[in-house]
């Protein structure tokens, strides 16, 4: 008896963490913005992201994000350079986006990896509907992106 007790608390205990989860958060990079080692101005600089790019912020402070990117390096970005904007970046060799969501629609266009594409609307079974910055739009599988 004392082992199923045991059992239950510790089922209940490994259950809370699950239980309090957030959804993942992804921003946008509003301007093209310098990550650091630290949250500090006096961290090191390590690179520049484009303008557009998702992160997904793992903790916010105050002033400081810490972000990790599509290929999973985890820096820091200063928080007021992130926007509430969607965007996804094309993780696949090739980007096809279609004109419906469906894999038998026409092609509305193609992109290459790392291409970023904004987020019109809400991902349905499996699409995601997206603008390209010069106007084209259409659904891409998510499974060819990163930023969801």
């Amino acid at each position: 008896m004392r082992t199923q007790l045991h059992a239950v608390v510790l089922a209940a205990a490994l259950a809370l963490p699950a239980a309090g989860a957030h959804a993942i958060d992804y921003r946008s990079v509003s301007e093209p913005a310098i990550l650091f080692d630290s949250p500090s101005e006096k961290g090191k600089r390590l690179f520049i992201v484009a303008a557009g790019t998702p992160l997904e912020v793992v903790v916010s402070l105050d002033k400081w994000a810490k972000v990790r990117d599509a290929g999973g390096s985890i820096n820091w970005i200063e928080r007021r350079l992130l926007s509430d904007k969607r965007t996804v970046m094309v993780t696949s060799a090739r980007g096809v986006v279609r004109q419906r969501p469906a894999a038998d629609a026409p092609i509305a266009f193609e992109t290459s990896k790392d291409v970023i594409l904004e987020v019109t609307g809400n991902a349905n079974e499996g699409w995601l509907p997206v603008r390209h910055k010069e106007g084209a739009s259409g659904y891409v599988r998510v499974t060819e992106v990163w930023g969801l």
